[in-house]
């Protein structure tokens, strides 16, 4: 089973916060994703599930995505929000989980401007609230984030929580310094994984190759190992620096000389156990 654990959608008309999508930068991912615009590429590249991962700092969204996964098989899981600072959280998990595809939660923790956000003590809460009901957490941070995935194995030993884009290193500069020693101080709790995606877009948009992503996969793979790694091509946002099929195809390359066990482990098998995903025998249709 080949699963893609991170891909997002967004349809500009509806009422959600899209601002970030405006900026200059972006303008080529500027218009509407949705399934039928994904389905070409797993075909191409023979994935059979995804993953979607939340974008809106907004229950509706959770709500949106959820109805679009229950027209279409092959969305697996769905990584939503809910407010973990808020005294609504508790209600908002219970309502989200009774739907079998709410398989985690995740908040953008990189845009917060308090670089601590995430172990404030009202956000702990709520992180406790997701480690009582056993709701997988994704950690979409930058290298400055990093440090504090200790503080978050240390206290929530329960929770399994996933580190989105490798905490996103200077892939385009080469830079590790800042970021391997933080890595592997995350890598000591077993309920941490990885998710070997995001990595394009930290790379030169224009004239990235598979062997600048590789000494960061490396890494990842030592500390984790492929039993707590797993693909995500973070489409459509990776379409800035390379297509669904160059980002899949990268990996692949990267990952070919592990045996074929622990490859199967990386491009799904992880991710259906730490999402754990629903079982389902069809696939998206040739």
């Amino acid at each position: 089973m080949i699963i893609d654990a991170h891909q997002h959608y967004w349809q500009l008309a509806l009422p959600f916060e899209y601002d970030w999508l405006r900026a200059p930068q972006h303008a080529p991912i500027c218009r509407d994703y949705l399934p039928e615009d994904l389905l070409p590429h797993l075909q191409a590249t023979g994935v059979q599930r995804t993953v979607f991962v939340q974008t809106q700092h907004n229950v509706a969204e959770n709500r949106w995505v959820l109805s679009l996964a229950e027209q279409h098989d092959w969305i697996a899981g769905v990584v939503g929000w809910v407010d973990l600072a808020s005294d609504q959280c508790e209600s908002q998990v219970e309502e989200f989980r009774q739907h079998p595809k709410f398989v985690g939660v995740r908040h953008i923790t990189q845009d917060e401007p308090d670089d601590n956000f995430i172990v404030r003590e009202d956000v702990m809460r709520g992180l406790q609230t997701l480690e009582r009901h056993g709701v997988p957490f994704d950690l979409l941070f930058y290298v400055k984030h990093l440090r504090h995935a200790v503080t978050l194995g240390r206290e929530l030993p329960e929770l399994p929580m996933v580190i989105d884009h490798l905490a996103k290193p200077r892939i385009k500069e080469g830079g590790t310094e800042d970021w391997l020693p933080q890595l592997r101080g995350a890598s000591q709790f077993p309920n941490i994984y990885c998710k070997l995606s995001g990595m394009v877009t930290e790379a030169d948009w224009q004239a990235w190759k598979p062997a600048d992503l590789k000494p960061y996969v490396e890494a990842a793979l030592e500390l984790f190992g492929p039993q707590r790694c797993m693909f995500g091509s973070d489409w459509p946002v990776c379409e800035l620096a390379g297509s669904y099929e160059q980002v899949h195809a990268a990996l692949r390359e990267l990952i070919g000389q592990l045996s074929q066990s622990e490859q199967d482990l990386i491009m799904g098998e992880t991710a259906r156990r730490f999402y754990r995903l629903p079982d389902s025998e069809s696939a998206p249709a040739p």
